[in-house]
């Protein structure tokens, strides 16, 4: 029997009416809309492309949604002088730098990130949310697995007491989904490029998350029978033609629930990012 389908189009609906209704209720109480600033730098197609879509979801959730564009070959200096203005700007309440930088500026990709205010770190990358999160406080927290972790619940899918295995063990996603598993008392094994014998590791996975970047990488030998397979991978692979990680046709004829790629996790970072804008805002204005 092929697996469920997690499509990422449904739960994302439901945690941006959950995050408008948060929005409502903040412009009922404070007659103040949260406002998010995007800073953009350079002209990266696919860039544009986010940025758009995160701006067109800011003004359908009753968020005002500003973009700094800024050219290519703009300074460290420059950009870290457009952050601290919004950091002081107070009808700014969200501040999300788009990546990636232009090559220039990635060296410092770090530091211009810690710049910005940690109440208003919407993508949840400073290091005071990172600690947070880490020592299960609240806090602002990635928007891609803050998306994964929802939709498991919305879809009921059992994490206590799970074994949880995550292909990755970046900052942005593979650290943050971790602790995130570790907070529903999941145990969690955390594999990269230097694991040995990883199918048998993921072969053992009640729930199997991929964010390496690699089209077709997991493959149904590595998959558990009855698993639930998150796909957090992008791979463009023809100019039209995008897939994830997971090899995705024979997987579902295994796994128990899996995630496609377009059309799954994607869609739930920009409702996750909806999300961390109005709770920035609750929080600077009550």
């Amino acid at each position: 029997m092929s697996a469920i389908i997690l499509a990422g189009k449904i739960y994302a609906e439901q945690l941006k009416q959950a995050a408008k209704n948060k929005i409502n209720a903040l412009i009922e109480k404070t007659g103040i809309h949260p406002g998010l600033t995007v800073i953009i730098v350079g002209e990266d197609p696919a860039s544009q492309i986010y940025v758009r879509n995160k701006h067109r979801t800011c003004e359908e959730m009753g968020i005002n949604s500003q973009i700094v564009r800024l050219p290519a070959d703009v300074s460290k200096n420059e950009l870290i002088k457009n952050i601290k203005m919004l950091n002081e700007n107070k009808t700014v309440h969200g501040i999300l730098l788009q990546l990636p930088l232009p090559q220039h500026l990635q060296k410092y990709e770090s530091e211009i990130l810690y710049k910005i205010a940690p109440h208003k770190d919407v993508d949840g990358f400073h290091p005071v949310n990172v600690g947070k999160l880490s020592i299960g406080e609240k806090a602002l927290v990635p928007c891609t697995p803050f998306g994964c972790i929802k939709m498991l619940e919305l879809a009921n899918i059992p994490i206590d007491g799970k074994n949880a295995v995550i292909i990755g063990r970046s900052n942005i996603v593979g650290k943050p989904m971790a602790n995130l598993l570790l907070a529903h008392n999941a145990t969690v094994t955390i594999c990269h490029s230097h694991t040995k014998n990883l199918p048998y590791i993921t072969a053992n996975a009640d729930i199997l998350i991929s964010a390496v970047g690699k089209p077709g990488f997991v493959t149904a030998d590595m998959v558990k029978p009855g698993a639930t397979v998150i796909d957090i991978g992008i791979n463009r692979i023809a100019p039209k033609k995008i897939v994830g990680d997971v090899d995705f046709q024979n997987v579902k004829e295994k796994a128990g629930f899996i995630t496609p790629v377009p059309g799954g996790v994607g869609l739930l970072t920009i409702a996750m990012l909806m999300h961390n804008t109005a709770d920035a805002a609750y929080h600077q204005l009550l």
